[in-house]
């Protein structure tokens, strides 16, 4: 089940390969996510020291949830993934032209996730011609559904 999703990366992005990984949150995140105060737009991720980290995602705080602690709302988060998987996405992102962006963040099994996408800079023509074809589409299925009524 989606929680929210970066429409803007596949829209900038070629998206090659998709990763499931875990998040390492505070307890009002969770909360905050669980409300729906979750925003992936800004954000992206970085390789450091052989780790990924979530950087730019806003998680705005819910004001009854976190009275206690100060909450920073685009504190850079640790993603939790097999050292393999890392160290395969580590090798993919030295090569040139190569980002990881975080797409959706959805629930699995009660806890929350992160997809990141290996993606390739896009174009300002690969962008038109992705649009033109959308708006292609879009006329032939309301042309296909003209056609149906008649």
């Amino acid at each position: 089940m989606s929680i929210v999703q970066n429409k803007k990366a596949t829209h900038d992005y070629f998206i090659e390969e998709r990763i499931e990984a875990g998040i390492a949150l505070e307890g009002w995140e969770v909360k905050a996510i669980r409300a729906g105060r979750a925003q992936l737009k800004e954000g992206y991720v970085v390789v450091r020291d052989a780790e990924l980290f979530l950087i730019g995602a806003h998680i705005s705080p819910l004001p009854e949830a976190s009275t206690h602690v100060s909450p920073d709302p685009t504190r850079t988060r640790k993603l939790l993934l097999h050292a393999a998987q890392i160290a395969k996405l580590i090798g993919k992102v030295e090569r040139a032209g190569y980002t990881l962006v975080p797409l959706d963040l959805h629930y699995t099994r009660g806890r929350v996730k992160v997809e990141i996408g290996l993606a390739k800079g896009k174009k300002q023509h690969d962008k038109r011609d992705t649009e033109r074809e959308r708006e292609w589409q879009r006329e032939r299925q309301r042309l296909l559904k003209q056609g149906t009524r008649t």
